[in-house]
């Protein structure tokens, strides 16, 4: 009896020491959306669990080798022990009924993550490779960055126009694939003023790494000041083909174009328009018109020489013909 008692004790002692350790290490970010509550509810519990559950199994193991150890010189053989089966149903209806609890708190979680709210604001986010639009339908605007209000549902309207992508905020905590061909939603409301990164968590191709954009997070009267700056932007951007180009390019290629002269996953857009382009085949062309429109129509037929073939599917992101002249438009500004 003395044994278990010690072993019982040290195990107390192993468990709050492991997850008071944990704790220090500050393992998640910091809390910055209603949903990120329950969900760190439910990470805490279950952090005290693995706590518990390591002491479980390392200070027996431990307490062991160094108290029962053989002795020096000692050849006898050990007692011979035969199973006990009280112990061997108690070990497996007690993690069984562990489980399920879990489970059930889990269930009760998720239901509280993906609740909807009848005034929540919708956003639509675009995901493409490789980078983010978000659209707000209720004030006809659409940006390269996500402005929330704070404390204010937000309901998200997700589509990829290529790949599967994931949207993580990790201080929202929540996460939701983006997949080609669908819509899947995401509910978020913000409860901590501050600049976030929205990541894609899904590997999504060559240029993955850098798939992030601003979050800003800010209460309702800059909120409303920065859309009414936005629409102020689009209507002006609006009036010219280069200005509706310039939007475009913001949108949709600015994660593998330049213009300021930089290489990325293709070549730079600034003196494009009238130059000469050696292709990956070793011939070259001059970037007119009919040059610039066919690679955006169809970008693996004349690759530029050092690059790789892209993949870019303009009428799958939701690109008209129109709204390719007024890129075309927009690079012949770019001198």
């Amino acid at each position: 009896m003395r044994h278990f008692v010690i072993a019982g004790l040290l195990i107390i002692v192993v468990t709050f020491l492991t997850y008071f350790g944990l704790n220090a290490a500050h393992l998640m970010p910091v809390e910055a959306s209603a949903q990120s509550l329950p969900i760190d509810w439910m990470w805490d519990l279950q952090v005290k669990a693995m706590s518990f559950l390591f002491a479980l199994i390392a200070v027996p193991m431990f307490y062991s080798l160094v108290v029962f150890k053989r002795k020096k010189n000692d050849t006898t053989d050990a007692e011979h022990i035969e199973g006990n089966t009280r112990l061997e149903i108690t070990w497996t209806i007690i993690p069984l009924f562990v489980v399920v609890l879990f489970a059930y708190l889990g269930a009760g979680n998720l239901a509280d993550t993906i609740r909807d709210s009848p005034d929540a604001m919708i956003v639509k986010v675009k995901a493409f490779q490789w980078g983010w639009n978000f659209e707000y339908p209720d004030y006809g605007i659409s940006t390269l960055e996500l402005y929330l209000p704070v404390n204010k549902a937000i309901h998200l309207k997700m589509e990829s126009s290529d790949v599967i992508h994931s949207f993580w905020v990790p201080e929202f905590r929540v996460k939701q694939d983006l997949v080609p061909g669908r819509v899947t939603e995401l509910r978020i409301t913000p409860t901590l003023s501050g600049n976030y990164k929205v990541r894609c968590a899904e590997l999504c191709g060559t240029g993955h790494y850098k798939m992030e954009q601003p979050v800003v997070v800010v209460d309702k009267a800059k909120f409303d000041t920065w859309i009414a700056e936005q629409q102020v932007l689009a209507a002006q951007a609006a009036a010219t083909p280069e200005g509706r180009g310039q939007k475009i390019y913001e949108s949709y290629c600015i994660a593998c174009h330049s213009i300021n002269g930089s290489a990325g996953n293709g070549p730079t857009w600034r003196g494009l328009f009238g130059s000469q382009v050696e292709l990956a085949d070793g011939t070259t062309v001059t970037a007119d018109d009919t040059y610039i429109l066919d690679s955006i129509q169809n970008p693996t037929a004349k690759v530029v020489a050092g690059f790789q073939p892209m993949n870019f599917k303009y009428e799958a992101a939701g690109i008209t013909v129109e709204q390719l002249n007024d890129i075309l438009a927009y690079i012949k500004t770019l001198k």
